[in-house]
């Protein structure tokens, strides 16, 4: 990094979300995280994208074969949204339309989040950093074989210049400041951390005596 580092923070204002491969048949592969916290986290980014009003898209590879449908949440919650079942490109950036979908939120900045991590993940997120995109992957809403698997994705996606975050620290980036509405992000990651709906019990409670 050096002197020469620049801070490239995520803003609300210029990101967009992309949830790739999120299906009912390949999320059976995901055993980096167990199936309720892996379907917490990815619950948790979809939040953070309407909470932050985010531009989104969603995409399937080759549903009507093993792959199986976009998982049944994803679609209640972005009715509205960008969709896109591709018929068997597996980098999703391969398919026009996904890319004019991109293309079309007048986005710079992606945050990427897919199944699986190595494959629906890695590559889009290569593509989209040569197209010219900042591309920032949500470690914990992407799963995989094994942890080692893993690992070796996110290195490669890296090592080209991806940022790797988590949802939390996605929400709060996004966020910058507790006082653009406290109770807003409080509630945001209050339902999807227990432990931090500990925390804002208290506070409420502080608030009350």
């Amino acid at each position: 990094m050096g002197q020469n580092f620049k801070y490239n923070k995520l803003d609300k204002n210029n990101a967009a979300v992309l949830f790739i491969d999120h299906q009912s048949g390949l999320i059976n592969l995901v055993q980096d995280y167990s199936p309720n916290e892996f379907k917490n986290n990815v619950l948790a980014l979809a939040d953070t994208a309407k909470f932050f009003n985010l531009p989104t898209i969603l995409t399937t590879s080759f549903e009507d074969g093993p792959n199986g449908p976009l998982v049944p949440e994803l679609k209640e919650m972005f009715p509205k949204s960008a969709y896109i079942p591709r018929p068997g490109q597996i980098n999703a950036w391969d398919n026009a339309d996904f890319v004019n979908a991109v293309k079309a939120t007048g986005r710079k900045q992606l945050i990427i989040a897919g199944v699986v991590t190595d494959v629906c993940v890695a590559f889009p997120t290569l593509s989209a950093l040569e197209a010219g995109y900042d591309v920032f992957v949500v470690v914990d809403a992407s799963g995989t074989f094994n942890e080692t698997v893993r690992v070796a994705a996110l290195n490669r996606v890296s090592m080209a210049g991806a940022q790797l975050m988590n949802w939390f620290s996605v929400a709060c980036e996004l966020h910058r400041d507790w006082r653009n509405d406290i109770e807003g992000l409080g509630k945001l990651l209050s339902n999807r951390l227990p432990n931090y709906r500990n925390l804002i019990n208290s506070y409420a409670a502080a608030k009350k005596s």
